[in-house]
């Protein structure tokens, strides 16, 4: 389903805990890690595409999270031409997203990536919510900014890792302060079977899991 221009209608998830960590969840057999997203079914309203994309991507029910804030308008971004299928070239340009802001309400026992039988990912930690944007693929950092921005405002303020709200986004070069160390694995992280945990995921597999997203 492409409107006018090309764009798919597709929803963007950011699922905090209770220390405004970010859900950060690596796409099955690549290096690459990504927010939750998926796109929207004819007849779907955002909100119900982004609870059937929550359950069927991380295993989480409506129960689970309470939503915090949305972005106002669709952001966008254009998918380069190597990762789209060869039939839907000259029609498909990329996807335009509404990002929802979420609570986790629950416990980490309940999410699950094999909550289906396909699954999109294969290992998940919890991060700093500004996330470090060099390990997503280069089309879709712009978005992933722009989201960021627009619902760190809703953030509750009684974090210290709320610092980054006026520091803005870190970049590649940000390494850690005296008192601050480097990320690793923490408790309630899961690692399901033949998976592994990579402190520095690099995103030079990316590929092959764009050109799904792409299709």
């Amino acid at each position: 389903m492409l409107d006018r221009d090309g764009f798919r209608p597709n929803v963007g998830i950011i699922l905090l805990n209770q220390k405004n960590q970010v859900f950060w969840g690596k796409r099955i057999r690549t290096h690459s890690w990504q927010f939750p997203q998926g796109g929207i079914d004819r007849g779907e309203s955002p909100e119900q595409a982004m609870f059937r994309e929550l359950h069927e991507e991380i295993g989480l029910m409506p129960e689970h999270v309470r939503i915090v804030a949305r972005t106002r308008d669709w952001l966008r971004y254009e998918v380069p031409e190597r990762y789209i299928r060869r039939d839907a070239r000259g029609h498909y340009r990329g996807q335009k997203q509404i990002w929802f802001l979420l609570q986790l309400m629950g416990q980490d026992h309940n999410l699950n990536l094999r909550a289906t039988d396909h699954p999109e990912f294969d290992a998940w930690r919890w991060n700093d919510y500004w996330v470090p944007l060099d390990v997503v693929v280069e089309f879709k950092r712009g978005v992933y900014e722009m989201a960021l921005r627009e619902l760190a405002r809703f953030l509750p303020r009684n974090d210290h890792r709320n610092r980054y709200l006026r520091s803005g986004m870190r970049t590649r070069e940000h390494e850690p302060g005296p008192n601050e160390s480097h990320p690793g694995p923490l408790p309630g992280m899961e690692l399901p079977p033949g998976a592994t945990f990579e402190p520095n995921p690099q995103g030079r597999d990316a590929s092959a899991a764009e050109r799904k997203h792409a299709s």
